[in-house]
C-alpha cells in the first residue's frame, strides 16, 4: 500500500514539475519579447526583468511543491537539503522582488 502511495506521489510531483517548466517557458518567451521591445525603445528594461522575476518566483513555488510531495515518504538528507535550498532561493528572490515592486510603486505615486 505504501508503495502505491509513493508511486502516486511521484506521479503528482512530476506533473507539478511539468507545470513549473511551463511557467518558466512562458516567462522566458515573455521576457524575450519584452527585451526586443526594449531594443526598439518601446518598453522599460526594469519592468521586463521584474515581470520575469515574477514568473521565476511562481515556477519556484511549483518546484517547491513538487519537492514537498517527493519528500513525503522517507526523505533523505539530500532531498531535505534540496528542498531547503529551493525554499531559500525562492524566499530570497520573493523578498527582493517585493521590495523592488514597492519601490517602483512609490516612484509612480510620487511622480
Amino acid at each position: 500500500m505504501e508503495t502505491t502511495f509513493h508511486d502516486i506521489a511521484h506521479f503528482v510531483a512530476v506533473a507539478i514539475e511539468l507545470v513549473a517548466i511551463a511557467v518558466i517557458s512562458i516567462g522566458v518567451i515573455e521576457a524575450l519579447i519584452g527585451m526586443a521591445r526594449v531594443g526598439l525603445h518601446t518598453a522599460d528594461r526594469r519592468a521586463v526583468w521584474l515581470n520575469f522575476a515574477r514568473w521565476l518566483v511562481a515556477a519556484m513555488t511549483f518546484q517547491l511543491a513538487a519537492d514537498v510531495v517527493n519528500t513525503s515518504f522517507d526523505p533523505t538528507w539530500d532531498e531535505i537539503g534540496h528542498l531547503a535550498a529551493i525554499a531559500g532561493v525562492r524566499t530570497f528572490l520573493s523578498f527582493f522582488l517585493d521590495r523592488e515592486l514597492e519601490a517602483r510603486a512609490h516612484e509612480v505615486h510620487t511622480a
